[in-house]
Order: C-alpha cells, then structure tokens, then sequence
C-alpha cells in the first residue's frame, strides 16, 4: 500500500508542482482568488471528479466529488495570497511587482498539496474497488477567515467522516495544538459635519466616537483572560481637520483561545461602543466580517499521520536547495530565530539545521497557537487533522517575502509533495481500518460533550465579496 500511493504521488509530481507555480504566480487575495480556484477545479474535474461551485455562497469556493459510500474522506485545500508581498524566486528581496500581493504563507502549495492527496486517494479506490468517498474542498479567503466558516455554515462538511489537511511551515510534524477563537468587524461611526474651527459645537464627531471606543478597549485589556487579544486598526477618520467627520470605521479583531472567551469578550466590546456613542451624541454600526472557532485537535488522527509522516519522512533536499536556504537566512536575524525555536522547546538537532531534515514530534501539544484558522470551524463538525511540512527555513517570519521566494522554489514544491503523501497515505489507513475512525469520532464526541456547532456568524450575512483588496 505505501509503495502504491507513493507512486500515484510520483506521478502526480509534475501536474502539482505546475498547479503550485500557475497559483503563486496568480497570487490572488481572498475572495479574488478566480483563476487559482479555476485551475484546480478544472484539474479535478479533467482527473473525474464532480465539481460545484459558489459554496457558501463565494464565487471562489468549490467542491469536487468522487466516489461513493462510506466513509467520507475529505481534504482541505486553501490558494489566497496576501496583500504587498510580492516576490521573485530570489534569497534577497526582489518583489516581481512592487506592492503587488504574492504567496506569503505558501498557500498555492496548501492547495497544490491537498489536492495531491485527494486524486492519489481516488486512484487508489479506483483500483482497490474499495467503497468511499474523497472530497477536495477548494476553501478561499482563510487570510481573513472566511472561506470555510461560510463553507461550514452551509453544511459542506456535515458529513465526513475525517478531514485531512496540512500547512506549509519550516517543521515537519503534525500539529496537535489549538488555535485562537476570532471575531472580525468594522465599528462604523455616524456623526455630524460642521465646520472644526467657526462652529464646532454644531458638530458630532465620529472619529472622536472611534478615539473613546479604542480608550475603552485599551482600558478593557486588563480585565480580560491574559491570553485574550484586542487589535484594531482605524480604517476611515475624517477627510481633512477643519471638517468634523460624520463618519469614521475602526476595524476590530477579538481573539481568545475558547469560542465563548471570544464571544464574551466582544459583547463587552461591543458595550464599549455604545459607551463612546453616547458620550460623543454618534451612532453607529457593525460590519460582522468573520468570526472562526479554535481548533480542536484529534490525537487519533494525529498518531496516524505521524506515523506515516515518519515512514515517508523529510523532503529529500539538494545542494541547491541548501545553498538557497542559506542565502536567504542571511536576511534573518539569527538570534530570533534561536529565540523562536527556545520558545518552542524545539529539539537540540535543529539549531544547527537550516532547513529541517528531520522529523520532528509535535511540539505544540497543550499549546494554543496565536493566531487563527477557519480550520478551526471544520475540527468542531468532524474529526480534522493538519500536517506540517518543511517549505522554508527554520525561523523564517510566516507572512514574509522570503515565505513567497520558498513558496515558488523546489524547497516549497518538495514540501508539498511530502506531505500530499503523507496526507494520501493517512486517508488510505483510516480506510482499510475503520476502527481509526470510529476512535476518532469517539475522541471528537468526548470533545464536545454534546455541543452542536453553532455558527459565529449572524444570520443572514453574506460573504464580504469586495471587502478585501489586492493592496
């Protein structure tokens, strides 16, 4: 079996590492991403599979289908680019386009990868005569934390059985931590115009709402969990300073580690703006954008990928891939990068690595990751696993433009190979074995004691088509 799948990857080899570079050349932000979401469904539907497009109500969002019966096995794919990283293949920086967006967290290998995996697993019940069904969902806009809560919302995933997905990083591991929970919404403010110096006191100024909601949450910090987070950005202040503005926006995200830490946290923000309504004579509106759950590891799932990770092991680098490598860590600085990998309780082997040649067991079990995923919502409807492979060298910023220089070089692509295997191999495991799923259901239930997902998102919003810009 692992022979067999390691041969429709070696196969596949060619198609993934074009699919790759024609999405990193696109490098198409969320909810724009139409030609990188039209290549690979044309791909998928040249390799068979049923394709339907415009989930959760996003043109840039698909499905594609093959198979039959149970189980349902179904792959996480991702291909949005993030804004002014642009980049050439280049260890020094060299943006193709100045200002332009480009592949700074290696999403057209996301994508590239999980698709991989999910033809490899088609070709396998094609000639097994085994019954199943493999799903390769084309997820756009998780930047911004969109794509699969929408997806979710419509009930894409409701009913698989495992979802298998990976990201591109500088370990190759398995993830087994947690994530942060997120709301993300605009506070638009609406006052009065008047002129700033002859009659101000006819004015209501708006930015001066967007100023006192931003000290109350200042303030609110310190009376939240530690782990918590509160960024805001002022996106809209007034045109010019003899005006008063009617109008002002501050974009807010609220972060916690736990879907109801999130949820508490901002209906006392959302407090905080009618506090500096009232105190300013404004009134004011929320954007809802997005909000994501925490992810919730299964360690079944997670035991099976490592095991299979540790079978097909690190990518094979050349010496040219070592020599880029090199050349782009010059551009990092070395003592953060040995301070990253301390906070990490990274293993003594990978200080004097510069990229990974190893496997490595996860180091993020019990730990809750920073950041945010829309992976998250999808681990709360079915059991979910994510991969990590080795795309770039260790320390290396995520969301930089030496991301995007790896993300289109061989380093990027051996990666993505590496871990479209594994991801294949996983899936055909838990298929000749289902007592591997029915644990992981088992682990999944005893996780959420009952607790049906419930969507973050107000009823009736619609996708923020147009939201989000190329620069």
């Amino acid at each position: 079996m692992p022979k067999k799948v390691q041969a429709f990857i070696d196969d596949l080899s060619g198609d993934l590492v074009t699919l790759s570079n024609e999405v990193w050349r696109f490098a198409e932000v969320g909810l724009q991403e139409g030609e990188s979401a039209r290549v690979q469904a044309d791909y998928l539907a040249k390799q068979g599979f049923s394709v339907k497009t415009g989930s959760g109500g996003m043109p840039t969002a698909f499905v594609a289908e093959w198979g039959s019966g149970k189980p349902v096995i179904g792959f996480l794919g991702e291909y949005d680019a993030l804004a002014g990283l642009s980049q050439d293949v280049s260890p020094t920086k060299k943006p193709v386009t100045e200002g332009a967006p480009g592949h700074g967290c290696g999403h057209n290998l996301l994508g590239a990868g999980a698709l991989g995996a999910a033809v490899a697993l088609k070709r396998y019940l094609e000639e097994s005569g085994k019954p199943g069904t493999v799903r390769y969902y084309g997820c756009p806009a998780e930047e911004t934390l969109v794509g699969k809560v929408f997806m979710a919302r419509d009930g894409v995933f409701n009913d698989l059985d495992a979802a298998i997905t990976w990201h591109p990083g500088s370990l190759n591991s398995v993830q087994v931590g947690s994530s942060n929970g997120v709301n993300s919404a605009k506070f638009i403010f609406h006052g009065k115009t008047a002129h700033a110096a002859g009659d101000p006191f006819n004015g209501r100024s708006a930015l001066d709402a967007v100023e006192l909601m931003n000290v109350g949450a200042n303030y609110l910090r310190e009376h939240v969990i530690p782990d918590a987070r509160l960024h805001y950005v002022i996106t809209e202040g007034g045109g010019q300073p003899n005006v008063v503005p009617a109008r002002a926006q501050v974009w807010y995200y609220v972060r916690a580690p736990r879907r109801a830490q999130v949820e508490e946290i901002y209906d006392r923000l959302m407090d905080v703006a009618k506090g500096a309504a009232l105190m300013t004579g404004t009134s004011f509106e929320v954007d809802f954008l997005a909000g994501c759950y925490d992810v919730l590891p299964n360690e079944t799932l997670a035991r099976v990928a490592m095991e299979e990770l540790k079978e097909v092991g690190a990518p094979k680098w050349s010496s040219e891939d070592h020599e880029f490598a090199a050349e782009l860590a010059k551009s990092l600085d070395r003592r953060q990068t040995e301070a990253g990998l301390k906070s990490m309780n990274a293993p003594a082997e990978l200080f004097s690595q510069t990229l990974n040649t190893t496997v490595v067991e996860p180091l993020d079990r019990g730990k809750v990751m920073p950041g945010s995923t829309d992976v998250g919502d999808v681990s709360w409807i079915v059991p979910t696993v994510q991969v990590s492979a080795a795309c770039w060298p260790l320390g290396t910023p995520g969301h930089s433009w030496q991301v995007t220089a790896c993300s289109g070089h061989s380093i990027g692509e051996k990666g993505m190979l590496a871990a479209a295997s594994v991801m294949a191999r996983t899936a055909v495991r838990l298929l000749k074995d289902p007592s591997l799923i029915q644990r992981a259901k088992a682990e999944f239930s005893s996780q959420v004691k009952g607790q049906e997902y419930r969507s973050p998102l107000p009823s009736g919003l619609e996708p923020p088509l147009g939201q989000f810009k190329d620069s």
